[in-house]
């Protein structure tokens, strides 16, 4: 089988081709900024590209998508409808959905959820301490995202180590940046909520602030909605303390702002990893993923550091030196850790195979 997967991040749109045995046969990254997806560059890519399946990445499934369907059009409206808890994540899902129908009308296509892996979150771990009428009317929950690669994730450590059953954590470190707590295969904890501005400090989204910090701004210093969701999304995170979102110039760097960034950036990430660790009652694994998480043994080293007490302690060669998957943890340590390459494509061609199987 012969499957499309179409990834719209948040600035480009990859494109790759998978065949049997997950082997790589065709990709594409085109541009896309902003909400943008550019149909005459789709159109020029695929034209003439024979698949089976398109596999769509679809950030938000809200309550009702817990696992990957056939898209459909009853299936189109209803993640029309979810725009409202994703704006600026759910609108470029569906441009790339509509851009790539245009080109391959008659392919079959599924959606693949982020929010899915996180539909078996316990109660207490999903509800937000608010009105109950709120929560009702609303659907005011946690939904947790990066959820495609989370589950890549803890899969992938459970092939490299041989094992089932674990614990993980699993810290996605990327542009925008999560954990997941992840027992047997199954999320019990995450770092983002309702949105995936909550939790930890990301290339330019602030992560968790005071709601008090952020009324008391709207308020006092008629600060209006729209700026206060341009500034927590886009000039917020790395680039407001450090002046840079880009991990590796703050890391090349030894000034005041730097420093400061990657201080906040790794004191939040190691005070999440603990919570994460504590939602588990301990951990087995603890892995990185992600374009910071993969490539930046620096921020590997300054997470793992302070965790020893949690049986976290790192081999500063095998962290050096690890290329993709691999062990990065000192010999004999209580915690195994890795670095795993971010494969959502095998995650969504697994989950195609999957429902594909199941449903013929």
């Amino acid at each position: 089988m012969r499957i499309l997967v179409v990834n719209a991040g948040s600035s480009s749109l990859k494109l790759r081709v998978l065949g049997d045995a997950d082997e790589l046969l065709a990709e594409w990254d085109l541009e896309a900024p902003q909400a943008q997806v550019d149909e005459r560059a789709v159109q020029g890519a695929l034209e003439g590209l024979e698949v089976d399946v398109v596999a769509h990445r679809v950030v938000h499934g809200g309550t009702r998508f817990r696992e990957a369907v056939r898209v459909d059009a009853d299936v189109v409206d209803a993640l029309r409808e979810l725009t409202d808890l994703a704006p600026l994540h759910q609108p470029k899902s569906l441009a790339a959905l509509d851009a790539v129908s245009a080109v391959l009308p008659d392919v079959p296509a599924v959606a693949c959820f982020d929010t899915a892996f996180h539909a078996t979150l316990p109660q207490a771990a999903r509800t937000y301490a608010l009105p109950r009428e709120w929560r009702d009317r609303w659907g005011l929950r946690r939904y947790g995202f990066h959820g495609l690669s989370h589950a890549y994730a803890a899969r992938r450590a459970s092939e490299l180590l041989g094992r089932e059953g674990l614990r993980i954590v699993s810290c996605h470190l990327g542009a925008g940046a999560s954990l997941c707590a992840i027992t047997d295969g199954r999320s019990v904890d995450t770092t983002m909520g309702f949105t995936p501005l909550e939790g930890l400090v990301m290339a330019t989204r602030s992560g968790s602030v005071d709601p008090g910090m952020l009324l008391w701004l709207l308020e006092r210093e008629r600060i209006d909605e729209p700026q206060m969701a341009d500034a927590l999304e886009h000039a917020s995170g790395l680039l407001a303390l450090g002046g840079s979102a880009d991990m590796r110039d703050l890391l090349e760097r030894d000034d005041e702002d730097a420093r400061l960034a990657l201080g906040v950036y790794l004191h939040r990430l190691r005070a999440g990893i603990a919570a994460m660790t504590s939602a588990l009652s301990g951990m087995d694994v603890l892995v990185f993923t992600g374009g910071v998480g993969e490539n930046s043994p620096a921020v590997r080293a300054g997470a793992a550091d302070g965790l020893a007490f949690l049986g976290v302690t790192l081999d500063d060669e095998r962290n050096e030196a690890v290329d993709r998957d691999g062990e990065i943890g000192a010999a004999h340590t209580a915690v195994r850790t890795l670095v795993v390459g971010a494969r959502e494509d095998l995650e969504m061609a697994r989950q195609v195979h999957e429902l594909l199987g199941a449903t013929g």
